[in-house]
């Protein structure tokens, strides 16, 4: 079954390219978003369903796939926000040429992480983390104004250097496993102990994904990115790339790959802590809306590796969740984000006003995202924080755990600011032909609040039925 979520993507790609590109331009937007949908509904149906089904490529080719609890999550969340991305563009990419390639470079990046998150094997899952990349490199750089050519080469300039540790530390992998699997690197791992090679290998991969992940101290291109492209790539760059390359790779080596030693964890849990506050403290002086969402970013993934280095099940189902629960709020305010430019044609702060009175459902849903990223009851996200910091307290990192929930308290702060600026305050004078963003737009955002208040209300049912699984 796995290949399929890599062959059928593939085939829509040719069937789009091959056929007259007259034709296909039309029928792009919904050929793809149907693809997504059929993904969301098989990964979200019974996990046996996914593993009985027969793999036509398995025959002919020795991939390393296999989908588990951890990857059928992914897949569910792939599959959201590469159809917000869609349905973003399909609303605010200007001409029918501009969408088809857009269209097609989501999903190359759909096939890339898909195949990430279904990889036992560490360097197909570079391969495909690569492919992932390349994608979103063209889509950042698609605008060609000098803030969008500036962002995507900074884009590609790091993830050039996380390449060359990623690849170094493959290469040493092979050298003490002799293979790339992620079976046959753990027992050559756990067989070294501490060996200087080991090490070297350990820290290198992690050097890479830390860029990849736009933790800090690695973080520099990631504002630039968000803030430059088209927020429709801003939907799927921040929603879900950096997680599927960066947070899910970690989380992924952290439990089957690596030996998770003191030195490793004390590693994840500091550059998270560190994530954490300088993310938070960088959105707190942002003006510009979708800058000061990139930081959010920043700091919300922090509390996904700071969770990983606490090492322990119920950390990790914590991380899982707020992986999921990212993807989906972010992915919301970068909606917001959206249907704000659209109609407003800015995203700076300072020239915002008012606008609930215009596009309440914007500023409805808007809120709803902002309170769940800051972790208040019962939105999704205050489930995932609650399980992390209870996770680092039964583990006897307190000072951790009080350092996540400060953050938090000030990722509220700044995102009561934003609300207060952007939606609530009295209305200025050029927010008088404001008004929402259209059916599409608008059906997205609802779409998107009720999958982030229904999480949080029907958290048990979500944790026994997604969460459980992966452990």
């Amino acid at each position: 079954m796995p290949s399929w979520f890599i062959l059928v993507p593939f085939a829509c790609i040719l069937i789009l390219n091959l056929a007259p590109k007259t034709w296909m331009s039309r029928f792009a937007f919904w050929l793809a978003a149907a693809l997504a949908c059929a993904q969301l509904i098989l990964a979200a149906g019974n996990q046996a369903i996914l593993q009985g089904v027969v793999d036509p490529l398995a025959k002919f080719f020795n991939f390393s796939l296999a989908i588990d609890g951890l990857s059928r999550l992914m897949l569910i969340s792939i599959a959201i926000v590469v159809f917000a991305a869609l349905l973003a563009g399909r609303y605010t990419i200007a001409t029918a040429a501009k969408r088809f390639n857009f269209t097609n470079l989501v999903l190359i990046a759909l096939i890339g992480m898909n195949a990430v998150v279904m990889s036992t094997d560490i360097f197909s899952l570079y391969v495909f983390v690569e492919t992932s990349a390349i994608s979103l490199f063209i889509l950042i750089a698609a605008n060609k104004d000098k803030s969008a050519l500036e962002g995507a080469f900074k884009y590609f300039i790091l993830s050039a250097i996380a390449t060359v540790f990623i690849l170094f530390s493959i290469a040493l992998f092979v050298l003490l496993s002799g293979g790339t699997s992620f079976s046959l690197i753990r027992a050559a791992l756990a067989g070294q102990g501490g060996a200087f090679l080991a090490r070297l290998a350990m820290l290198l991969f992690l050097c890479g994904i830390f860029i990849k992940s736009g933790l800090v101290p690695f973080h520099g291109w990631l504002p630039d990115a968000y803030s430059s492209a088209a927020t429709p790539v801003s939907i799927l760059l921040a929603g879900i790339v950096t997680k599927v390359t960066g947070a899910y790779v970690l989380m992924r080596l952290v439990t089957q790959v690596f030996v998770l030693d003191a030195r490793t964890q004390n590693l994840l849990m500091f550059v998270g802590a560190l994530s954490i506050i300088v993310g938070a403290y960088g959105a707190l002086g942002q003006r510009e809306f979708k800058r000061m969402l990139a930081y959010s970013s920043i700091s919300q993934v922090g509390y996904i590796v700071l969770a990983l280095g606490c090492g322990t099940p119920l950390a990790f189902a914590g991380a899982a969740f707020h992986l999921f629960n990212h993807a989906i709020f972010k992915s919301l305010l970068f909606v917001n984000a959206c249907c704000i430019e659209k109609e407003t044609g800015t995203l700076d702060i300072e020239k915002m006003s008012g606008l609930s009175q215009r596009m309440p459902v914007t500023a409805a849903s808007s809120l709803v995202a902002s309170l769940s990223t800051a972790g208040l009851p019962p939105l999704a996200g205050f489930w995932s924080k609650f399980i992390i910091i209870l996770a680092l307290m039964q583990a006897g990192k307190n000072t951790y755990a009080i350092t996540a929930l400060l953050a938090s308290a000030l990722t509220l702060g700044y995102f009561l600011i934003l609300q207060r600026k952007v939606f609530f305050s009295k209305p200025g004078e050029g927010v008088s032909g404001v008004k929402e963003a259209g059916t599409g737009l608008v059906l997205l955002e609802l779409s998107l609040t009720l999958v982030t208040i229904g999480v949080g209300i029907a958290f048990p049912w979500v944790y026994n039925y997604l969460i459980l699984p992966i452990l």
